[in-house]
C-alpha cells in the first residue's frame, strides 16, 4: 500500500489532534451503535498517542477490549470527483472505521496501515462523523499472541508472553486523502550498480488501464534517467550510492496517463545500493558491514507508542552521538516516518514482524499456564495465517526503503521442536518470494542453543539474543565470558558460512546507581558487562554485528522482576545517558564499521 501524499493529482488532509474518546467498559458500543451519533463522553484523547498513560484512571489504563475515537471531518471541495479515503496508520491491535455509523473498513494487526474507501458515503465540501473503534485484545490467533483471562473479581486481564507493555489506541496518524479513479496502486523498486553506473528496475501496479512513464531526479532536481512502461530498468550514469552514514536519495516520479492526459502522479525516494550475504560476511554495496546499534522500542513517557517527530529526531541524534549505524524494529514494524528518516540519514534497519511471544517457555516468567507453543489452543493454522499476513504487509509497506537490509520473521520463538519448522518455514519462503533481494533472519532465544535449534538452517543470517552475565552467570562476568565464548564457538563451527548478529545483550541498570564492587543494577556493572561481551565478539570473524538491548529504558507490564519497566537501556526512558552510553560511544566511534579480525 502506497503511503498517501500530496501530488499534482492527489490531496492530503491530516486528522491528528484531540478526538472524542470513550472506553467500552460494558461491551455495549456496537449494540448501541455508538458510531452513529456523537459519543456521550467528556474524555478527549490525543491522536497520535497510546491512550493508556494519558488518563489518571487505572481502569482506562488496564482496560481490555474496545475503545472509540470520534471527530467530525469536512471533506475539502477539491476532492470532488476523486476517490476519497481514510488512512489509519496504525490501530493497535484491531481497528474499524465507521462513517456516519456505517462500517467502512476493518483491519487486524496493530502496526500496519489500512485504508477505508469512503467515496460513496461522503460528499466534497460536506461534513461527516468519523469514528474509529480500536481493540487491544490479543489471542492465540493474533500476532503477537496472548490470552484474556477473567480474574476472581470479574475483571478481564490481558496476558501475553512478551516483555513490553501492551500499549493501545491510535498511536500513529490518521489521514483523509484523495486519489484519482485511475491511479498508481503499487511501486516496486530494485537497485543495483556496476562501476559508476547504477540501475533502477521498477514495476508499477495500477488501478485501471494507463500508460506509465517515469523520471529519476537527483537531489538537485535534475532528471538523470527516464523510463516508459509499467516495468523497466533504467540506467543511472555517475550514480551516487546510498551508503550507511552517507545517504543519497533520488526521486522516482511515476506518472500515469490516460488518452494523453495526466491521470495520476506519485513520487518515491530511491537509494541505489545492494545487499548480499557472502559466506559469513554481510555486504552492503559489496563492502563488509558491521552492525552497531540497538534493539529499540517505540516507547516514550505519556505517549506510549505514539509517534512524535520531535522524539524521532532526538532518538536519531542520540544514535549518531553514540556511534550507532543501525537498529532493529523490535518487536514490530515502526512508523513509516521512522523508516523515511532512516533512509534520509543513512541508518541501517533490521525490519521485524510483530511475531513475538510464540514461546510458552516464558509462561513461568510472565504468568499463565504452561501450554505447548504450537497446538490448537496456542500457535495453530490461524496463527500461522496471521504471521503470513504480517510478512505480506511488512514487505509491501517497506520493500522500497534502502535503509531496510534484513527481514526478521520472529523474535525469541521456541525453535527447538519440529513443529517450529512447520510453523515458520512458510514465512521464510514467503519473504523470499515477495522480496528475493534481501536476506531473511529470525531472532534466536538463549534457551534454543546451536545443538537444539531447528529453525537456524532456514535463515540467511542468524541473530542471537544472549544474556551471559545477566540471566545466566549473574554477577560473574569471568564465568560469563567463558560460557559466551564457548557458545559462539559452537554456533560458528556448526554454521561457518553464515553471518551472526548479536541482536540482544544487556543488563538492567538503575540510572544513578553506583558500586565500587561492580554490583548488578549499577552503572559500573552495565559498562563492565558490555565490555566483556564485546571482547567475546571480537574473537569471531563470523560475528558481524552487535545490537545492545536496549536503546532506552521502556515500559513493561507489572511484574516482580521489573522495576517500573525494563531498565536495560543505555539511555534512561527520558533519554539521558547512563555510563554504558559513554562506554559504547568509545567503542563504536572507533570501529568505523569494521570489526577487529576474529580468530
Amino acid at each position: 500500500m502506497l503511503k498517501p501524499q500530496a501530488s499534482a493529482t492527489r490531496e492530503l488532509l491530516n486528522l491528528d489532534g484531540l478526538w472524542q474518546f470513550k472506553v467500552d467498559f460494558n461491551d455495549e458500543g456496537f449494540s448501541q451503535n455508538w458510531a452513529a451519533k456523537p459519543l456521550n463522553t467528556e474524555l478527549q484523547a490525543a491522536v497520535p498517542a497510546s491512550y493508556n498513560d494519558l488518563f489518571t484512571d487505572v481502569a482506562i489504563r488496564e482496560h481490555v477490549g474496545w475503545v472509540f475515537y470520534q471527530r467530525t471531518v469536512r471533506v475539502p471541495r477539491g476532492f470532488a470527483g476523486e476517490r476519497i479515503l481514510v488512512r489509519v496508520d496504525a490501530a493497535t491491535h484491531e481497528g474499524i472505521v465507521f462513517v456516519n455509523g456505517t462500517e467502512a473498513a476493518r483491519h487486524v494487526g496493530g502496526y500496519m496501515p489500512f485504508d477505508a474507501d469512503i467515496t460513496a458515503q461522503v460528499s466534497a465540501g460536506e461534513e461527516f462523523l468519523l469514528t474509529v473503534a480500536v481493540n487491544n485484545i490479543l489471542t492465540n490467533e493474533t500476532i503477537p499472541p496472548g490470552r484474556v483471562v477473567t480474574r476472581d473479581n470479574g475483571v478481564k486481564q490481558q496476558t501475553y508472553l512478551h516483555d513490553f507493555y501492551n500499549y493501545a489506541g491510535l498511536a500513529r496518524s490518521v489521514w483523509l486523502h484523495s486519489a484519482p479513479q485511475t491511479r498508481i496502486e503499487d511501486i516496486t523498486v530494485v537497485t543495483d550498480f556496476e562501476g559508476s553506473t547504477g540501475s533502477v528496475a521498477y514495476s508499477i501496479g495500477t488501478l485501471g488501464q494507463a500508460q506509465i512513464s517515469t523520471e529519476l531526479r537527483d537531489e538537485s532536481g535534475a532528471v538523470v534517467a527516464t523510463g516508459a512502461g509499467a516495468s523497466a530498468t533504467i540506467s543511472v550514469p555517475n550514480v551516487k550510492l546510498w551508503q550507511p552514514g552517507k545517504a543519497y536519495l533520488y526521486d522516482l516520479v511515476v506518472r500515469a496517463h490516460v488518452d494523453g492526459k495526466l491521470a495520476d502522479e506519485y513520487t518515491i525516494k530511491v537509494g541505489v545500493r545492494t545487499v548480499k550475504v557472502v559466506g559469513n560476511q554481510f555486504l552492503i554495496n559489496n563492502e563488509p558491514f558491521y552492525f552497531t546499534g540497538f534493539g529499540m522500542h517505540e516507547d516514550h513517557i505519556v505517549k506510549g507508542k505514539g509517534h512524535d517527530n520531535s522524539f524521532l529526531v532526538n532518538d536519531f541524534e542520540l544514535l549518531k552521538w553514540v556511534g550507532a549505524n543501525s537498529f532493529r524494529t523490535s518487536h514490530y514494524p515502526y512508523a513509516e516516518e521512522v523508516m523515511d528518516y532512516a533512509d534520509r540519514h543513512g541508518i541501517v534497519i533490521i525490519d521485524e514482524t510483530a511475531a513475538v511471544g510464540l514461546n510458552q517457555n516464558f509462561a513461568g516468567m510472565f504468568g499463565g499456564p504452561k501450554l505447548p507453543t504450537f497446538g490448537p489452543e496456542t500457535g495453530n493454522d490461524k496463527t500461522q495465517a496471521a504471521l503470513l499476513q504480517a510478512v505480506r504487509e511488512l514487505i509491501a509497506r517497506d520493500k522500497n526503503h534502502p535503509s531496510v537490509v534484513l527481514w526478521s520473521i520472529t523474535n525469541e520463538a521456541e525453535t527447538g521442536i519440529p513443529e517450529a519448522v512447520d510453523f515458520f518455514k512458510p514465512a521464510f519462503d514467503l519473504a523470499r518470494q515477495l522480496d528475493p533481494t534481501r536476506p531473511v533472519t529470525y531472532i534466536n532465544v538463549m534457551t534454543e542453543p546451536f545443538g537444539k535449534c531447528l529453525v537456524a538452517p532456514l535463515a540467511d543470517v542468524i541473530c542471537l539474543n544472549r544474556y551471559w552475565g545477566w540471566y545466566e552467570d549473574h554477577s560473574d562476568l569471568d564465568n560469563a565470558s567463558k560460557h559466551f565464548e564457548a557458545e559462539l564457538k559452537g554456533w560458528t563451527e556448526k554454521y561457518p558460512n553464515v553471518p551472526f548478529i548479536i541482536t540482544e545483550y544487556g543488563a538492567d541498570t538503575m540510572p544513578g546507581a553506583h558500586s565500587i564492587h561492580n554490583l548488578p543494577w549499577s552503572e559500573e556493572y552495565q559498562s563492565a558487562y558490555l565490555e566483556m561481551s564485546n571482547s567475546v565478539f571480537d574473537k569471531f570473524a563470523g560475528v558481524v554485528g552487535e545490537h545492545v538491548w536496549n536503546f532506552a529504558d521502556f515500559q513493561t507490564k507489572p511484574g516482580i522482576f521489573r522495576v517500573l519497566g525494563n531498565k536495560k537501556g543505555a539511555f534512561s526512558r527520558d533519554r539521558q545517558p547512563k555510563a554504558a552510553a559513554h562506554t559504547l560511544r568509545a567503542r563504536w566511534t572507533t570501529l568505523n564499521n569494521r570489526k577487529p579480525l576474529g580468530e
